[in-house]
């Protein structure tokens, strides 16, 4: 693949316009995290910030205000890097480890089960919505094969 240079003007434009597409696809999901941000303190919640941006975005796209495709390629970039993303927590978990000394045990105990549950959770939600899909689809299908269109 051919890199972004002054030697391919037209490559070179494409390239600009996608990263001024992707940095305002971050601006706007920054600015979802910020009303998150706003809508915790101004409403005293007690869970985490990300939790109601994370609400406060898939409402946004169930009701279609926001459209897949106008955060697509930030998501993706996001997607791409996560491992970058657990850093943070790694290092913290490192500097607190005086905490953890005596309960290594009960904090791998919590780690692994709380990732079987999330496995779990996760199956059987993806089983259900492909139950949903089909169940749309097969009246569909049922309709097309009677001659009713």
């Amino acid at each position: 693949m051919r890199k972004c240079g002054p030697d391919h003007r037209a490559l070179y434009h494409t390239c600009e316009v996608l990263f001024l597409k992707t940095i305002l696809q971050a601006a706007f999901v920054f600015l979802i995290c910020l009303l998150g941000e706003g809508i915790v303190h101004l409403f005293s919640l007690s869970f985490p910030s990300s939790v109601v941006s994370m609400i406060l975005l898939f409402f946004l796209l169930l009701f279609r205000w926001v459209r897949q495709e106008q955060i697509q390629g930030f998501v993706r970039f996001l997607q791409q890097n996560m491992a970058l993303l657990f850093v943070p927590a790694g290092v913290a978990i490192m500097e607190n480890y005086s905490y953890l000394k005596g309960n290594v045990l009960p904090f791998l105990l919590v780690c692994v089960i709380s990732t079987i549950v999330t496995f779990a959770v996760t199956a059987y939600t993806v089983q259900f919505t492909a139950a949903l899909q089909r169940r749309r689809t097969k009246p569909q299908t049922n309709q097309k094969e009677d001659g009713v269109q």
